[in-house]
């Protein structure tokens, strides 16, 4: 980053019986214009398991300038946020989680010069399936918790930016790609750990956690990039929410990158999936900002 601040290990909830949830807020130093700021809200991947907030990834956090980086040098905020992993609770616990970061930063705009409207929610993997559950619930009084307090804030946000996200759990596995490194129908599986059961003996929990179950109300702008290649989430992950965002009359974009596998791995560890990937996510906020 060259310039700004960074204020990690802002507590934003504290679930009862667990940790206290924590984001890191990281803040332009000159903004690059006048009056409030836009905002993104970031939620790390790492199959619901593992993971840590600020981190896109090894191939994505080794560019020379990671997408954070880039969108704070742009004049935006951003907060990378905790959630609790499946190891500790199972869902809604991660949604509840991802929504009171949203409240958090709301309801803290004025002191971090936010501008409260243009509140955007991004991730990847597991981090993209928050994203877009987010986006497509927001208001929801199925989904509201008082662990982080700010339950009379709203946890709306106004655009949403998803890289490989598993969109619908119970069709996860069929859609696998026959190299396929990990399935949602494998026992045990990143799924069946989220759920607390197989998918697939879990139907109503296994779509009450996906996006596309939610695709047909009205929903902010979406974005949508994976790699054709993606062993871990099936590509049509993405290409099945897209098309469902767009037959119920959302602006959606999708992007596929030939021969990616997730986390932007290609041949010879080239960076050039992830730094596409990166500078189409950069353009999609900087119009939504603008917009």
């Amino acid at each position: 980053m060259t310039a700004g601040r960074v204020l990690k290990g802002i507590e934003f909830a504290h679930p009862e019986g667990s940790a206290p949830l924590l984001l890191d807020l990281y803040l332009p130093a000159t903004p690059k214009q006048s009056g409030a700021l836009p905002a993104v809200i970031h939620y790390h991947g790492g199959g619901w398991r593992v993971g840590a907030r600020s981190s896109l990834g090894p191939t994505v956090d080794a560019l020379v300038l990671s997408p954070i980086e880039r969108l704070v040098d742009a004049g935006f905020v951003v907060a990378s946020a905790d959630y609790r992993l499946s190891s500790v609770a199972t869902f809604p616990a991660q949604l509840l989680d991802a929504k009171a970061a949203v409240r958090w930063l709301r309801a803290h705009a004025a002191d971090y010069n936010v501008d409260p409207d243009r509140i955007y929610a991004w991730g990847d993997s597991a981090g993209g399936h928050l994203a877009s559950l987010v986006g497509l619930t927001g208001g929801s009084p199925q989904w509201r918790d008082d662990a982080g307090g700010l339950t009379d804030v709203s946890d709306a946000v106004a655009a949403v930016a998803a890289w490989y996200p598993p969109t619908d759990l119970l069709r996860m596995g069929e859609q696998a790609l026959p190299d396929a490194v990990a399935s949602a129908d494998d026992p045990g599986s990143r799924e069946a750990l989220l759920l607390g059961a197989q998918p697939a003996e879990a139907p109503e929990q296994a779509a009450a956690a996906s996006p596309i179950t939610y695709a047909g109300t009205q929903a902010p702008p979406f974005f949508l990039a994976h790699g054709t290649a993606d062993r871990f989430v099936p590509p049509a992950q993405s290409g099945t929410l897209a098309a469902a965002l767009e037959a119920a009359g959302t602006d959606v974009e999708l992007l596929l990158i030939e021969g990616a596998d997730h986390m932007w791995q290609l041949p010879g560890q080239d960076p050039a999936a992830a730094a596409t990937a990166a500078a189409a996510t950069m353009n999609f906020f900087r119009r939504q900002a603008h917009s």
